[in-house]
């Protein structure tokens, strides 16, 4: 691996590493706002989680790609 893509790999890793940590802090205020009566807005974060979800996955398969 040359030393742009380990760069690279590196900085992606701990932009994923802040997504999983927003997205469980997303997760933990949109329960607490689902257990005041906000079912909407809970259900519109958790579809909004998904996508990060599913954006985790790719990321982390290019860094992979990247380590390899």
């Amino acid at each position: 691996m040359d030393e742009k893509a380990a760069i690279t790999a590196d900085t992606l890793e701990l932009l994923l590493l802040n997504q999983t940590a927003i997205r469980a802090a997303l997760e933990e205020l949109s329960l607490w706002v689902s257990q005041r009566g906000s079912i909407h807005i809970h259900d519109n974060v958790m579809a909004a989680l998904v996508t990060l979800d599913t954006h985790t996955e790719a990321v982390s398969i290019g860094i992979e790609r990247l380590r390899a």
